[in-house]
């Protein structure tokens, strides 16, 4: 468990290049924000959550399977992180910033192209 990261994983570096590469400029892990998101685009009023599909219970996704060992308290450990993962968008869309979650198998299945499309189409 101490080799998990809580920022700078492969997925984040990922759409962190690709973003920068397409002329997007961004801050990282604002702390003023709430949930203090992987990718903040001030320019857009945009944050971006890249959710690792295991920690944050990615419904239907192949990757998030609980584990047979102590599985009530993981079960309960990824309800909690689900349910702040949405008071953090919720507060932060009450305060009109437009929120992307991007899920790690999205990045393995989708092409990033289609990633850039969808987060022009939010801003």
């Amino acid at each position: 468990m101490s080799r998990i990261r809580g920022k700078d994983t492969k997925p984040e570096m990922l759409v962190r290049k690709y973003l920068f590469s397409r002329g997007f400029r961004f801050r990282l892990h604002v702390k003023d924000l709430p949930g203090k998101p992987d990718i903040v685009l001030p320019k857009y009023k945009t944050v971006i959550f890249i959710h690792g599909c295991f920690w944050h219970g990615h419904e239907g996704c192949r990757y998030a399977t609980i584990p047979k060992t102590r599985t009530e308290w993981w079960v309960n450990k990824i309800n909690d992180t689900k349910a702040r993962d949405l008071l953090h968008t919720q507060s932060l869309q009450k305060k009109g910033w437009n929120t992307i979650p991007i899920w790690e198998c999205d990045l393995k299945e989708e092409s990033l192209l289609q990633l850039a499309q969808s987060i022009r189409n939010t801003i």
